[in-house]
């Protein structure tokens, strides 16, 4: 089965609100064994409404619209649906006494532009709304000669959501054949997207029953596997048997195989090691460690750390000599290498992590341009030293070495 979610409302064609009650539905779909696979935004026109309406029901089996189902004359969802089925309404007479009711517990007037919630659709069923005036409706219709369903929700989050899980799950899953989804999520870091699409591409493209799909950013690529069979059983093991044949081609690039965080993969590493983590950060400012005590427990194994923006403070907290900030430069190997060593000594960790860069857009010099950055990794033994040179703009920059000292100290502790 498949659906299309509709959200109505121009204001989220502005940039100031989104839609969110999509991510819900989605999630309550899957459960159910029907798939996403379009979502459509419309603004409050009702020729614009009638043909997405259309072209959802020429596409589709379920269609849910959000919104546009209140009071006043840009609320034109129960309008636009009628036309596009060529259905009447009726004006239920126990809605309006409902709504007359809701206004008298406020002591007002009920005003009577909202007798218009009350307009039922041909051949619909109301959904109760507990927690707003506007009821949803349930259709279910003939469209080019097959059928199909509909679903009319309010568009407030806390109306929307708590009426689908209540009224609409318990319908869909009474009418849908059994369905099961299985989702695996594949993790990769610092390997580019279309690396990964070509190493990855000859294998997921013969599971023709699973669909793939690969989500890069800022040195994170996600691969996500689902699948539908009538069977959970089924389902998970034609996912487990794609995911394994890619972990295998992603060989270390792989850092996760069921969706974790790299700053979580890392600290589980430390903590089956009963190591710690020390960081000297420059150029990231901070986002490493920020980064990795948003993990909760995370102070297991993380000691903590410094931003030594200033060369002053890369001498007093991380004992960095001052000679050679002088003769190497602020952003330099040997500097990185030193800010690993001592914060390491100075905090007694297992691991320090040293960090400097240039973050742009100014700041560069002859031979070291805007996204240079060096990554130095010191145990009690030995001091790992990495260079990378990133592209973009200060913040992508600053992401992008973040994702790589994590990755660092993943791999020298695999």
């Amino acid at each position: 089965m498949k659906s299309e979610i509709i959200a109505v409302g121009s204001e989220m064609l502005t940039p100031w609100r989104q839609d969110t009650n999509s991510l819900f539905l989605t999630e309550k779909l899957n459960e159910a064994g029907v798939t996403v696979t379009f979502k459509t935004i419309v603004g409050d026109r009702q020729r614009d409404l009638v043909g997405a309406i259309r072209n959802a029901l020429g596409r589709t089996d379920i269609v849910i619209l959000m919104g546009g189902l209140g009071p006043t004359e840009d609320d034109l969802t129960r309008e636009a649906v009628a036309e596009a089925l060529a259905l009447t309404m009726r004006r239920d007479a126990s809605i309006v006494a409902a709504l007359h009711a809701r206004a008298a517990t406020w002591r007002i007037a009920m005003p009577s532009n909202n007798h218009k919630q009350a307009d039922v659709l041909q051949g619909a069923t109301v959904l109760p709304n507990p927690n707003g005036s506007a009821p949803g409706q349930w259709l279910d219709s003939v469209f080019g000669g097959y059928r199909k369903l509909l679903i009319l929700l309010p568009g407030p989050p806390n109306e929307c959501k708590p009426l689908f899980e209540a009224e609409c799950m318990p319908r869909l899953r009474s009418i849908l054949p059994a369905r099961h989804i299985a989702r695996r999520t594949l993790r990769a870091a610092m390997i580019p997207e279309s690396q990964a699409d070509s190493l990855l591409a000859p294998i997921y493209t013969t599971f023709t029953d699973v669909e793939t799909t690969i989500l890069a950013h800022t040195g994170d690529i996600q691969l996500i596997l689902l699948c539908a069979k009538p069977t959970a059983e089924a389902a998970q093991q034609r996912v487990d048997e794609l995911a394994e044949r890619m972990e295998e081609a992603l060989d270390d690039y792989l850092y996760s195989s069921s969706g974790e965080t790299l700053e979580q993969i890392v600290l589980d590493l430390l903590g089956l090691r009963n190591a710690t983590l020390a960081v000297a950060e420059s150029c990231t400012g901070g986002l490493v460690a920020q980064r990795i005590t948003s993990v909760s427990g995370s102070s297991r194994s993380f000691l903590g750390g410094a931003v030594v923006y200033s060369n002053d403070l890369k001498t007093s907290m991380a004992g960095v000599a001052p000679d050679l900030i002088a003769r190497h430069g602020a952003v330099s190997a040997e500097v990185a290498q030193a800010l690993a060593s001592g914060i390491r000594q100075r905090t007694g960790a297992t691991l320090g992590l040293g960090i400097t860069g240039i973050a742009g857009p100014t700041g560069a010099s002859e031979g070291k341009p805007v996204g240079l950055v060096h990554f130095a990794l010191a145990d009690a033994h030995n001091v790992e030293h990495v260079e990378r040179t990133f592209r973009g703009d200060r913040d992508r920059i600053r992401q992008w070495a973040a994702q790589q000292a994590l990755d660092m100290v993943r791999r020298k502790l695999m």
